[in-house]
């Protein structure tokens, strides 16, 4: 019941952001080789009940190695997620979720592994195999990604709005 409540605090804090209305580009202030980015997303799980998320994002690093922070309307951070090749975390608040993985940390908390390395690709339009995920890049010159999960179950969409 802990890890549902949490994720529960989680989905709430990220549907507060829903109105976000920041565009994606890459920042200035990255160091030679690190990708940022930043913009909005959201995730919708078709497990039971459904699951949906909406945020701001800032994306930070690489995929083996980086840092995502998911911000409200006005700028405040609602939770931010760093992940290396040996472990994730998840703070929020004075709270810290650890896990070996993010894949494992994203589940926990959103029913489904998110692709959050995967965007680098997606972001500069690149392909990339994600077992289970189709990405549709048709629009990403247009600033959107759409990317669906389709096994295992749950079935999950992950938008992704940013300015090419």
């Amino acid at each position: 019941m802990k890890v549902q409540a949490r994720g529960q605090a989680w989905a709430a804090a990220l549907l507060s952001a829903a109105l976000l209305s920041a565009c994606a580009t890459p920042r200035p202030d990255a160091v030679p080789g690190e990708a940022v980015w930043s913009g909005r997303l959201a995730l919708q799980v078709d497990s039971a009940p459904p699951q949906s998320f909406s945020a701001g994002f800032d994306l930070r690093g690489a995929p083996a190695a980086g840092e995502l922070q998911l911000v409200s309307p006005l700028g405040n951070t609602l939770a931010t997620v760093v992940w290396t090749p040996q472990s994730a975390e998840l703070r929020q608040g004075g709270q810290v979720t650890r896990r070996g993985s993010l894949d494992e940390l994203t589940t926990e908390l959103s029913g489904t592994a998110v692709p959050v390395t995967a965007l680098f690709g997606w972001l500069r339009g690149e392909q990339g195999e994600v077992p289970g995920w189709q990405a549709d890049l048709t629009r990403q010159a247009q600033g959107r990604i759409t990317a669906r999960r389709s096994a295992p179950l749950p079935t999950a969409e992950l938008r992704v709005v940013f300015q090419p």
